[in-house]
């Protein structure tokens, strides 16, 4: 644990933005974390995982407190399902391929999702059919000024689409410091339902599913449309896909008659932002080095030297755009700073 002044930040977001820390700290059990609270009691901090979910836009005054605990076992094993504990700073995918390894199955509709562990809970991640919700017992959070330890159960998070009680009533209050899964050891719940998911296992001629394959036509299918962080700076999905009414999505059908979209209940329906922004015209659109994406255009890049500010204008341009052409309003995912 050590305390780093003038901090460039550009390892430590998945957009690859150099903005700099006043005060960075990087902390690795929950001992420290608890010590780094107390020694900034009085201070604003700001908290960061695996620098997936957003977009810095200016250097960052508040002290930067980086959460790189690990650590994850088997806490509870049986015929059926296992209950398997985690610490925040592990990476997401490198747990998913692990419970992969021990047999385990309900994450791997969620391969390949950027970020760690311990922000998993607060956007409710979710991919091809599957939701964290799906799989989650609990999680553990120490309070930022009290350092009361809580632990907050399914019903007690309040998850949504992309949502959860950590980014509404409770945002910035609380730090994650461990979640717990229910998963599945055996007669697993294999979501096929995403026709891409359909089509990339007819490909792989598999004769009897199993989680890990479900997982290697995901990571397929991602590898395929979406660019590595490693190699080309982005977020992921940066806008949600809107849910509107029933009424709407049908007067925009008469007019746009391919529109796809995904029943949420009587009322309403889910449009695919990427097909809103392609359909706009601006799949593959770049200005200097802030673009779309040309394989997928719910990801906006950074090709090189885009500052958080350049790819915040073409956000709010992509927004204006499908506003115009659809009356829809697009969401950003990821958290502008």
């Amino acid at each position: 644990m050590r305390l780093q002044t003038n901090f460039s930040l550009k390892d430590y977001n998945t957009f690859g933005i150099d903005v700099k820390a006043k005060q960075f700290i990087g902390v690795e059990s929950f001992e420290e974390l608890k010590h780094v609270l107390k020694r900034f009691y009085t201070e604003e901090i700001f908290v960061i995982g695996g620098g997936s979910n957003m977009l810095l836009t200016q250097d960052v005054s508040k002290t930067v407190l980086h959460i790189n605990t690990k650590g994850k076992r088997i806490v509870e094993h049986n015929d059926n399902q296992a209950i398997v504990d985690v610490e925040a700073g592990e990476n997401w995918h490198e747990f998913v391929c692990w419970t992969l390894d021990n047999g385990l199955g309900g994450l791997e509709n969620l391969s390949l999702i950027p970020g760690n562990v311990g922000t998993s809970p607060i956007q409710n991640i979710g991919a091809y059919g599957v939701e964290l919700k799906d799989v989650f017992v609990s999680c553990e959070a120490i309070h930022r000024q009290t350092l009361d330890k809580k632990t907050f159960l399914k019903e007690d998070c309040k998850f949504g689409y992309r949502q959860s009680i950590f980014k509404n009533e409770l945002k910035g209050q609380y730090i994650i410091t461990k979640v717990r899964f229910k998963l599945t050891t055996k007669n697993h719940h294999l979501k096929t339902e995403y026709g891409a998911i359909k089509d990339e296992l007819k490909n792989l001629k598999i004769d009897k599913l199993r989680p890990r394959d479900i997982s290697r036509a995901v990571i397929k299918i991602r590898q395929s449309k979406l660019p590595d962080p490693k190699e080309l700076g982005n977020s992921g999905s940066f806008f949600k896909n809107p849910i509107i009414a029933v009424s709407k999505y049908q007067a925009l059908k008469q007019q746009h008659p391919n529109i796809p979209s995904y029943k949420i209940d009587e009322n309403l329906i889910k449009i695919p932002a990427g097909w809103l922004i392609d359909q706009s015209g601006l799949k593959g659109y770049r200005k200097a080095d802030a673009g779309v994406h040309k394989k997928q255009a719910l990801v906006l890049v950074n090709y090189g030297s885009a500052s958080g500010q350049d790819i915040l204008n073409l956000s709010k341009k992509v927004q204006d755009t499908v506003k115009q052409n659809f009356g829809i309003d697009l969401e950003a995912e990821v958290n502008i700073i």
